[in-house]
C-alpha cells in the first residue's frame, strides 16, 4: 500500500517541472512522527523513483523535464512526439524503466556490500576526472559542432559558479544581489531554457503556423521498435548502475554517457536530432532508473548519500534514530529487506500504473498549441515560485528562457548548459581535494592507476573522432578516380 501510494505521488511530482522528488520528501518528513520507518522509507523510495519516471511523460510530451535526469529524454523524445510516435517514446521509457529498475534491484540484494566497498576505493582525482569524462563527452556527442558544444558547456560552468564559494565562503560573481548568494537553482536553469525556451521559440519562429495540434498516430511499440529498445535498455543500466553507487553526480552523468553511446552505435544515426531516435529514449531512461536504484548501495551500507534526495532520506532515517552504514543490514535487517522487497513491487506498479494510461497521455498532445504554451508557461512560472517563493528568479528564469531562444536559433545545443551547471561545482570542489592530496601537484591525476586509466579515455574520446576522420580523408584523396576509358560507346 505504502509503495502504490509512494508511486503514485511520486509520478506526479515528476510530471510538475519545479517541485521533484527531494523537495517532495522534505515537505514529507514530519509523518516519521506518526508513521513507522518501515512504512516510511517505503513510501518516499517510491516517490524517489516514481519521479524519476513522472518527468519522462512530460519531457516527451511538452518538452518540458521535471527532473534534470530527464534531460536527455526530452531531446529524442519529443521529437518522436512532434513526428506522431509519442506513444511509442512513452511506452519504452515506461518498459525501460521496468527492465533497467528490475535488474538494478537485483544487483542492489545480490552485490550492494562489494560495490560499496569497490566505489569507497574511488577518491577525489578519479571523481572529478569522471565529471572531466562527462564533460567532454556531451561536448563532443551534443549539437552540430563540438566548439558549440563547449561553448554551451562554459555557460553552464559559469552559472555553477555563481554564489558562495565552497571552501572559502567569499561570494563569487553574484553583483552584488543577494537572491545568488545561495546560486542558481538546476530546476530553474532547466525550466527556462527548456519549457519557457520552447514555448518562446513557438511564439516567435512558429507561431504563423496554421497547424493546431501534433500529428498523432499509434500509442505501442512496432516489432522493429521493440528490437531496437531493449539492447539499449541493457547497455544503459550496465552504464547507468555503477554510476549510482559513487558520488559522482548522480543520474545526469549515466543519462548523457548512455545517449551517446546510443548515437555512436546506432544503424539509425540520421534519426538522432531530427525526427527522433527511439534508442535516445530508451538508453537514457534505462540508465535514469539503474542509477536512481544504485543510490540505494551507499546510502544504506556507507551511510553516504549521493543525490539530493538521497541526502534528505538520510534524515529521514537519522529521525528515527537509525544510521545508515556497514551494520545497518544486522541492527535493522527487516527494514533493509523489506525496502529493497518494495522495489521489485514498485517497479512492477510502475508498470501497471502508467503504461494503460500512455493513450491517455499522448491526448495531451491534441491540445492546440496557443492554449499549450500559454498552458506550459503558466506550469512553469508557478513551479519555479513555488520553490523559493522568490520574484527574482521569476525575472531570472524568463531571462534564461531568453537565451534558450538564442541558443535554438542558431543551433546551439542547450543540454551542456545544465550539464556544466550541475557537475562544474562537484568537480571544482573534487579538483581541489585531489589537488590538496597532491600537495598542490598536478601530478596526482597520473600517480594512481583509476585517475591514469580515465585520462586515456579522455583523451581517446577527444582525439580518436578527428584521428578518424583526418584517416578518411587522406584515404579519399590518395584513392584514384575512376575515370571511364574513352571507346567506341563514348
Amino acid at each position: 500500500m505504502w509503495a502504490l501510494l509512494g508511486c503514485t505521488l511520486g509520478t506526479a511530482v515528476g510530471v510538475l517541472p519545479g517541485i521533484g522528488p527531494a523537495t517532495a520528501v522534505a515537505m514529507l518528513l514530519p509523518i516519521t512522527a506518526k508513521v513507522d520507518p518501515t512504512a516510511s522509507m517505503i513510501f518516499f523510495a517510491g516517490i524517489y523513483y516514481g519521479a524519476m519516471y513522472g518527468g519522462s511523460t512530460t519531457s516527451i510530451l511538452l518538452n518540458t523535464p521535471g527532473e534534470s535526469g530527464s534531460l536527455v529524454t526530452a531531446m529524442e523524445g519529443n521529437k518522436m512526439a512532434k513526428s506522431g510516435r509519442a506513444g511509442a517514446a512513452l511506452a519504452t521509457a515506461a518498459i525501460g524503466s521496468f527492465v533497467a529498475g528490475t535488474i538494478a534491484t537485483i544487483l542492489v540484494t545480490l552485490f550492494a556490500p562489494v560495490v560499496a566497498a569497490f566505489a569507497i576505493r574511488l577518491g577525489p582525482p578519479e571523481y572529478f576526472l569522471l565529471m572531466v569524462l562527462a564533460f567532454t563527452t556531451v561536448s563532443a556527442v551534443l549539437g552540430q559542432s563540438t566548439l558549440r558544444g563547449m561553448v554551451a558547456l562554459a555557460i553552464g560552468l559559469f552559472f555553477g559558479l555563481i554564489g558562495l564559494d565552497q571552501i572559502s565562503g567569499q561570494p563569487r560573481y553574484t553583483g552584488g544581489v543577494p537572491e545568488l548568494m545561495d546560486g542558481i537553482e538546476v530546476v530553474l536553469i532547466a525550466v527556462g531554457l527548456f519549457a519557457v525556451g520552447e514555448a518562446l521559440y513557438m511564439v516567435l519562429y512558429e507561431g504563423r503556423t496554421v497547424e493546431t495540434q501534433n500529428p498523432l498516430s499509434k500509442v505501442h511499440m512496432t516489432a522493429l521498435e521493440w528490437r531496437r529498445s531493449w539492447p539499449a535498455w541493457l547497455r544503459a543500466t550496465a552504464i547507468g548502475f555503477p554510476f549510482g553507487t559513487i558520488p559522482a553526480g548522480g543520474s545526469e552523468i549515466p543519462t548523457f554517457l548512455s545517449y551517446a553511446a546510443e548515437k555512436k552505435l546506432s544503424k539509425h544515426p540520421e534519426e538522432f536530432g531530427t525526427k527522433g531516435a527511439i534508442e535516445g529514449v530508451a538508453g537514457p531512461e534505462a540508465a535514469n532508473n539503474a542509477a536512481i536504484t544504485a543510490t540505494l548501495i551507499p546510502l544504506l551500507t556507507l551511510g553516504i548519500p549521493t543525490s539530493n534526495t538521497t541526502a534528505i532520506l538520510l534524515g529521514a532515517f537519522q529521525n528515527y534514530g537509525i544510521q545508515p552504514g556497514p551494520q545497518l543490514f544486522d541492527t535493522n535487517a527487516a527494514l533493509v529487506w523489506a525496502l529493497i522487497a518494495s522495489l521489485y513491487i514498485g517497479n512492477v506498479m510502475l508498470l501497471v500504473l502508467n503504461l494503460p494510461l500512455v493513450g491517455m497521455w499522448v491526448k495531451l498532445l491534441k491540445i492546440p498549441k496557443p492554449q499549450l504554451y500559454a498552458g506550459i508557461l503558466i506550469f512553469a512560472t508557478v513551479g519555479v515560485y513555488g520553490m523559493r517563493q522568490s520574484a527574482f528568479d521569476l525575472v531570472l528564469l524568463y531571462g534564461i528562457g531568453l537565451l534558450g531562444v538564442l541558443m535554438r536559433r542558431f543551433d546551439f545545443p542547450t543540454a551542456p548548459v545544465v550539464v556544466g551547471m550541475i557537475l562544474g561545482p562537484l568537480a571544482e570542489a573534487q579538483m581541489r581535494n585531489a589537488l590538496s592530496i597532491g600537495e598542490g601537484h598536478w601530478g596526482v591525476f597520473v600517480q594512481r592507476p583509476g585517475s591514469l586509466v580515465l585520462l586515456v579515455i579522455i583523451a581517446a574520446v577527444v582525439l580518436l573522432p578527428r584521428l578518424i576522420r583526418v584517416a578518411r580523408g587522406r584515404g579519399r584523396a590518395a584513392a584514384p578516380l575512376d575515370v571511364p576509358k574513352a571507346g567506341p560507346e563514348t
